[in-house]
């Protein structure tokens, strides 16, 4: 039996043994509440700043603009809920947000200005520069997209903003790009930056929000004051640490990988558009981190697909994780022009730092044929 390929990085990664073997420690001898006084409370309060540093270090950040979280989907309503607490006001985001961010905005207007984003998966700044005003508090554009691997064009929407609405605060949600892209620069347009440390080799479970000096957010969750007032809840120590070991991991490796990991997802993504007929790939791909690989194709539909390649050992998705089982076209692929018979026909590839050729080889091998059995008039 063959290996299995798992190409579902996007939805979540093996940890890094670095991030595994730092965080040992802190689910043993060293237990301490890094909110106490005494000396095994400190110990662990030291472990939690000093991951601080190496946080804020890897996120282009001071370390007072971290605010530790239980995750990237925390990170994003911390960055709209509490934004919008203290300046409300018109929020405007991109058309292919992750649910974190359109249901955040939605909490906090009754009808946040969407942006259409063009075939290639980017967003449509004619589009946007339309929509930002002078009542706009808040512009929330994702640095990469979670389904089709886009880049969006941060320094342009800072540009925008700058003229139009020099007021309102740009939040970027991160937490897919943090594998593949310089987020400490390319992130640095936004005042509040979210990333999640199970995207890049680290726990589930904690991530992190950049909150610039300066910017001034509510707290949705009460309690003991823990992060200045901005997050309450006793520190998941053992997760923070885990997450600065992996973010160090991941710089450290990020060119090689990219560059790897992105000549394996072309010969995936051509290899299959060769051999199955009637097949796209959604986005434009110089737009796209090297990890992703989203295809789609007519006649199927990728429930069923996913179900064979489960079967034979390919491990992908048919969308975003928090999708899973929802029978409705996604609608991230809907956002690019993709009719609804097409999105269902869907799938997302997403390699990462494991991939190699010969989960490259298994999915060449196993995809094409999965198809055609689907296209099989009953």
């Amino acid at each position: 039996m063959n290996v299995p390929a798992y190409l579902d990085h996007a939805a979540t990664t093996p940890m890094w043994p670095a991030a595994v073997d730092a965080m040992l420690p802190y689910f043993s001898e060293r237990y301490g509440n890094a909110s106490g006084s005494h000396a095994v409370a400190r110990e662990a309060k030291k472990a939690l700043e000093e991951s601080r540093d190496l946080v804020a270090e890897c996120l282009g950040a001071q370390p007072g603009e971290i605010v530790f979280t239980g995750g990237g989907t925390e990170a994003d309503n911390l960055a709209i809920l509490g934004r919008h607490e203290l300046q409300p006001g018109e929020v405007v985001c991109s058309a292919i947000e992750h649910h974190a961010v359109l249901h955040a905005a939605g909490e906090v207007c009754a009808a946040p200005r969407v942006a259409s984003v063009t075939s290639g998966g980017v967003v449509d700044l004619d589009v946007l520069v339309d929509l930002v005003d002078s009542g706009v508090s808040l512009v929330s554009v994702m640095l990469s997209n979670n389904e089709i691997g886009t880049i969006q064009p941060l320094d342009a929407i800072r540009k925008i903003m700058a003229e139009r609405a020099p007021q309102a605060v740009l939040h970027t949600d991160a937490v897919q790009a943090f594998p593949w892209l310089d987020v400490a620069s390319l992130a640095r347009p936004a005042e509040l930056v979210a990333v999640s440390a199970h995207k890049f080799g680290g726990p589930k479970g904690v991530g992190a929000l950049v909150v610039r000096e300066g910017v001034k957010i509510a707290p949705i969750v009460h309690g003991g004051g823990q992060e200045r007032g901005r997050r309450s809840g006793t520190y998941n120590v053992a997760g923070v640490v885990g997450m600065a070991a992996a973010m160090q991991a991941t710089v450290a490796d990020r060119a090689a990988t990219v560059a790897r990991v992105g000549a394996l997802r072309d010969r995936l993504a051509d290899g299959l558009l060769q051999a199955i007929p009637d097949s796209s790939e959604t986005g434009d791909r110089s737009s796209k981190i090297a990890g992703n690989c989203h295809l789609s194709f007519g006649g199927i539909e990728s429930e069923s697909l996913l179900m064979l390649l489960d079967a034979a050992g390919v491990y992908a998705a048919a969308g975003s994780a928090c999708q899973s089982g929802a029978i409705e076209p996604s609608h991230v692929v809907t956002a690019v022009g993709l009719s609804d018979a097409r999105a269902l026909g869907s799938l997302r590839l997403s390699l990462g730092v494991t991939t190699t050729d010969d989960d490259v080889d298994l999915a060449l091998s196993v995809i094409p044929p999965a198809v055609a059995r689907l296209r099989e008039p009953l």
